[in-house]
Order: structure tokens, then sequence, then C-alpha cells
């Protein structure tokens, strides 16, 4: 059996944790040299850089990021093994690791999670969010207890893992009080040469965008593509462009960006999956997403 070293991984920690080694040096009152050759022993051990450098700061490479999630674990459980055996109390919630595909809306994030702190139990929400195949490696290596995304599992994934579709959701179009005043009568042939902000092509949505466009005869003056759809809405909200989103946070968008409704997009809808590597789902975090979903959050999408 392999033996991990924990005063080199504390010290991983603590650099990971400080942000340099420098910082580090000093919460630990250790020498630069010494604290540098603990952090390559561990790498040693490992066989893998834990960090990279970007200019003059130290970043966390994949498998740093991994390691770190774990040493905080460790040192948590550690930390609350003394508070119990001093008497002390300890109030460890129920810890519930998310990773949210990166076309997935916020808004609708937000929603399914939000269902989660509505346990009894103290719980704590961990999100990481990046692109789904990055996601699914992570979950596949049980550093994640659920992936949220708009698309089942794909093929070419190759993971032990099962796709759980939470619900799905109309399509709507917003932009400007004087866009949407513009574009929303003779909708949707006013649409033709209309300026769109829309997601990048990698994107569920954006195909389903496009299909429409050719199957109505529209084709759009395209002003932008986003991969984040938080920067699409904020160019939506400074008049740049009518763009799309989900029907299910009409309001939210609505309120949050101050933007009009100008239309439905009749015949595409999102779907939302949760993806786990259980079959039967066991967490309460993940249980009360799942059941607020189906129950509440895409209920109207479905009448």
């Amino acid at each position: 059996m392999e033996w991990l070293n924990y005063h080199h991984l504390l010290y991983f920690w603590v650099i990971a944790r400080e942000g340099s080694i420098t910082r580090a040096c000093e919460a630990l009152n250790l020498s630069q040299p010494a604290l540098s050759a603990q952090l390559r022993a561990l790498e040693d051990t490992l066989g893998e850089k834990l960090f990279h450098r970007v200019g003059r700061t130290l970043v966390l490479t994949d498998v740093g990021q991994i390691a770190y999630r774990y040493s905080q674990e460790i040192f948590s459980l550690g930390q609350e093994l003394t508070n119990t055996i001093k008497g002390r109390p300890t109030h460890r919630p129920v810890k519930l690791v998310v990773g949210i595909a990166e076309v997935v809306p916020k808004m609708v994030a937000f929603k399914l999670l939000e269902s989660a702190f509505g346990l009894a139990d103290e719980l704590e929400i961990v999100c990481w969010e990046g692109r789904l195949e990055r996601l699914l490696t992570e979950l596949a290596l049980h550093s994640l207890d659920i992936v949220l995304a708009d698309t089942p599992i794909p093929s070419t994934v190759r993971i032990q893992g099962h796709s759980h579709l939470l619900g799905e959701s109309g399509v709507s179009l917003f932009a400007s009080q004087t866009l949407a005043d513009k574009y929303r009568r003779k909708f949707p042939k006013s649409l033709d040469g209309a300026p769109f902000l829309l997601p990048t092509g990698n994107s569920m949505l954006r195909r389903g965008m496009d299909e429409w466009f050719s199957r109505n005869g529209i084709i759009p003056k395209l002003v932008g593509e986003f991969e984040d759809g938080a920067t699409m809405k904020a160019f939506g909200q400074a008049g740049k462009g009518i763009f799309p989103g989900s029907t299910v946070v009409a309001k939210e968008i609505s309120r949050q960006y101050l933007v009009k409704k100008v239309g439905e997009v009749q015949d595409v809808r999102e779907q939302f999956y949760a993806i786990s590597v259980e079959r039967r789902l066991k967490h309460p975090g993940v249980l009360a997403i799942v059941d607020s979903a189906k129950k509440a959050i895409f209920r109207e999408s479905k009448s």
C-alpha cells in the first residue's frame, strides 16, 4: 500500500489556501526552501504537478484542484475529530457538490439548487462550473455528487453514469423595451434581419434556434455569440440585440435584466438533466432537486 505523507499534504493545502508560497511560509513559520522541498516531495509521491505558474501567481492544475478538495475534506474532518473529543460543539452540514455545465442558464441552475436549501438538515452546496466533459470526468472520480446539464451523457464520453431528465422548458425571446416594441409586431416574420445575440454553436439551444430560423425563413443579423449566458443577457440589456432565454425563468430574466419578452419560439424546447453515477439517487440534496424540478419548476412547461 502507498502511504500518503499528511504533513506534505498539509503544506500543499496551506499553499493553495494562501495563494502563494511566501504567505504559506508565514502561516506555517517555515523557510521557503523547506516548504518548496515538501511540495516537491508530495508531487513526486503523486506523480503529478499540483501547481503551474501564471506570471508570479501559482495556479492549481486539474490534479491540484482534485487534491485541494480532498485535503479540505481531510483537514475539516480532523478539526471535527478534535472538537468532538474535547467536547466542543460540531455542526457539520451535509455537503452537496454540484457540477454545472456552462451552457445551463444560471437562473435555472439557481432555481434547481434553491430547493435543496429547504431540507431540514443543514446543507452546504459547493458549485463547480465548466465544460460538460470535464465535469463528467470529475463525477466519475466521485469528486462531484451530481452534474446539471442540458443533454444526457454524450455517446463520446465513456463513463459509467445515469442521466435523469428533470424537465423541459420552452424558449422565449427577450430584448430592451425599444427593440421589443419594434419586433413584437408581426412576430415572427418581423425578425428577418433583426439584430440577434445567440449562444455559441456548441449548445443545444443554438442548434434549436438555427433550425427554427430556417423553418420560418428568418435570416437574423448576428451581432454576437456567447458561451456565457449572463454576458449575452447583459448585452441584451444594453439594447444590442434580441436574445433567447428559458421560458420557465422568463419573469426572472425580465426583472433582473430590465428587458421585455418579444415572443415565444415555437417547437424549440430546452431539456435539463441531472447526471449521477448512481441509477437510484440517494443524496438528500439531489432528491430535493429532482422532486422540486418535477413538481414545481417545470410543471408549467408541461401544461
